[in-house]
């Protein structure tokens, strides 16, 4: 049988083609560092609305991913919380975005950045085309109100989320625009609620299942990227699986499983292990587990009447067959995996490897351990023993 050590040594290979350089970590950081200081500069429109830049996604989480193509971009999305002096009774989501982008216009022109803002339906996008093709998606919003975090609070507890985490999570509920409300121009009360930060919290508490320190560094205004220079076993789990889903999906991005889908489950599933081969296979084993049978299928952690799997049973998404193609998936990556674990061949290993994770790992190293576990075993062999059919001599008195 494949020797343990192998198994990570292959699986720590192939993150480490995945994982992202560190100076694309520090670019994103020095990145979303400026635009908040610029936002708390003392002549910025909206320093007496008190704004708060946090990260959310992938860069937040420490599970971020280099691109299958050198020509696609790094994605850092933010949030834009501006704390005081907007509610949703006087200003609309459409002059709530207007307010942010009026401050990234001048931001831009500041910075000699040559793109102008991309709109998005929730968001608005600075792009950088410089020695990293890299884009910042910032989300506009403001802070729920007392009702709206109360109902998250009781909606997380009957979920079973702990009472105390919940109570703590739900402050951090924000609203956010969408320029697909219906009333995305006029004054209401049904903004698309939001909770990244919650979201960040409540996976920080499952990656502490298995570490007993977690890197979180924070400041008044602006949160560094947590995470990114200490792994726990479920980052990098995350990181192989959302790989084999690109590769597996290469050719039909849109229909393949959402990351947040993918994360959530896996979250869910992990019970702290500590061997990455051992967290590795007990996450996918687990992960169907906690998809519901009923609506919401996943939910939100932080907010579980949002339903992350909300599209697969959309008619304008049928055509995509998401639900489908996530079991697919599932089921595909538990066979990969358990084929690329099961060999001590090492061209195999490294043929799989490429085909299935678009990574190159070294024969090199394998040939390596391969050496060192064949080593292993023969120093550990039991001493063989002679039976004699000679009878022992019966000891003599001295």
């Amino acid at each position: 049988m494949i020797d343990s050590k192998l198994q990570n040594v292959i699986l720590t290979e192939m993150i480490d083609k995945l994982d992202l350089p560190d100076f694309i970590y520090e670019k994103a950081v020095n990145r979303y560092k400026n635009l908040g200081e610029w936002f708390d500069r003392d002549d910025s429109s909206v320093l007496n609305n008190q704004p708060h830049i946090y990260s959310q996604g992938s860069f937040c989480l420490g599970t971020a991913i280099r691109p299958l193509n050198d020509t696609d971009e790094y994605d850092l999305d933010l949030t834009c919380v501006l704390r005081s002096g907007i509610t949703c009774d006087k200003y609309s989501q459409q002059q709530l975005q207007e307010i942010v982008k009026n401050e990234l216009e001048q931001y831009i022109k500041a910075r000699h950045i040559e793109n102008s803002i991309e709109p998005k339906h929730r968001c608005l996008r600075i792009s950088y085309l410089d020695d990293v093709r890299f884009h910042m998606d910032i989300v506009p919003s403001i802070p729920a109100d007392s009702n709206t975090q109360r109902v998250m609070m009781e909606s997380m507890i009957k979920y079973g989320v702990n009472e105390s985490f919940a109570h703590d999570a739900s402050e951090s509920t924000i609203l956010i625009t969408d320029d697909r409300h219906p009333r995305f121009k006029s004054l209401c009360d049904d903004w698309k609620i939001s909770n990244p930060e919650g979201y960040a919290n409540w996976f920080a508490n499952r990656m502490e299942l298995g570490t007993e320190h977690i890197l979180l560094e924070k400041t008044a205004k602006v949160d560094n990227v947590p995470y990114y220079k200490r792994k726990v076993p479920l980052q990098r789990v995350i990181q192989l699986l959302k790989r084999h889903r690109d590769v597996m999906f290469q050719n039909h991005k849109d229909s393949k499983p959402i990351s947040i889908i993918i994360t959530t489950l896996a979250a869910h599933a992990y019970n702290g292990e500590v061997d990455l081969v051992t967290a590795l296979m007990n996450i996918i084993d687990r992960m169907e587990s906690y998809v519901r049978s009923q609506t919401p299928r996943v939910p939100n952690p932080v907010d579980p009447g949002e339903d992350f799997a909300d599209k697969w049973h959309m008619p304008k998404y049928s055509h995509l067959r998401l639900e489908t193609n996530f079991w697919q998936w599932l089921s595909q990556v538990k066979m990969d995996f358990k084929s690329l674990l099961a060999s001590n061949d090492t061209s195999f290993i490294a043929s799989l490897a490429e085909q299935k994770f678009s990574t190159v790992v070294s024969h090199q190293i394998l040939n390596e351990q391969v050496k060192i576990s064949k080593l292993a075993i023969e120093q550990y062999k039991p001493t063989e023993h002679l039976i004699s059919d000679t009878p022992a001599k019966p000891w003599k008195n001295g």
